[in-house]
């Protein structure tokens, strides 16, 4: 049986806990929207698979994150998406540096039919509609906000929560990848 995941950023827990109480007022502002219960984060990607491959992934996963380094990550912007999302924005440096570690995450898994987020971002609201997205805008201004982004997180879709779980953690260690050693026959 094939199961929904998602490979993610989780930032700081202080940032967790302001766009958490972000979304609460929002939330009395507008009323319920999607993601409003989801733990923010920045997708790097979505795909299903089965049991026995997600032990490939997790494999590949964790040997790619070895080699790592920790970066810091800078938010700066409130921005909204015609579709209705409204997020907060990775700063120009920081989105350089981490769109090729999307990137290269990605590839790594070797998956078909894999979703992939190309654009950075903390989400904080998703389908707005017009009239709750220009409320939103309203009620947050500004914001500048960072993290040391020094992990990723393998995320199941629980259906009976209807959300993602971290089902696994994968560090940034920052170990060089070895070299082949050429050696000699004779």
């Amino acid at each position: 049986m094939e199961n929904n995941y998602s490979v993610a950023i989780y930032p700081s827990e202080a940032i967790i806990s302001l766009v958490k109480s972000m979304k609460e007022q929002l939330a009395k502002e507008v009323g319920w929207f999607h993601s409003k219960n989801s733990v923010v984060h920045i997708t790097i990607c979505e795909f299903k698979t089965t049991d026995k491959q997600i032990e490939i992934i997790k494999n590949r996963l964790d040997r790619l994150c070895d080699t790592l380094h920790p970066i810091e990550v800078c938010l700066n912007e409130l921005s909204s998406y015609p579709n209705g999302a409204f997020f907060i924005s990775l700063n120009n440096d920081s989105k350089s540096i981490l769109k090729p570690i999307m990137k290269r995450i990605q590839e790594s898994l070797h998956i078909q039919n894999i979703k992939k987020s190309n654009d950075p971002h903390l989400s904080i609201a998703r389908r707005l509609t017009p009239e709750n997205l220009e409320r939103a805008k309203a009620l947050f201004t500004s914001i500048d906000i960072d993290f040391l982004c020094d992990n990723i997180v393998l995320r199941k879709f629980d259906d009976t929560i209807k959300q993602f779980i971290v089902i696994n953690t994968f560090k940034f260690n920052n170990n060089p990848k070895p070299e082949p050693i050429q050696g000699t026959l004779f």
